[in-house]
């Protein structure tokens, strides 16, 4: 029976090995973007939203 406690970022064999050291690979360390991208992002798709519905209010009003 295998032992599920064990590192799981160890590798399982040589290749797997070889590929952390020389190659790398990704890690997710939490996955957010820093505050000010996260604003721009913010008030960007805010504003497309808002236009959206002021010309959708806007064409029923003024047709």
């Amino acid at each position: 029976m295998p032992n599920h406690n064990e590192d799981p970022d160890k590798p399982f064999n040589d290749a797997m090995e070889h590929q952390h050291k020389v190659e790398g690979f990704p890690t997710n360390k939490g996955g957010q973007l820093p505050l000010p991208i996260r604003l721009i992002g913010y008030f960007m798709f805010g504003g497309i939203i808002l236009m959206i519905l002021l010309g959708l209010f806007g064409n029923f009003i003024f047709n």
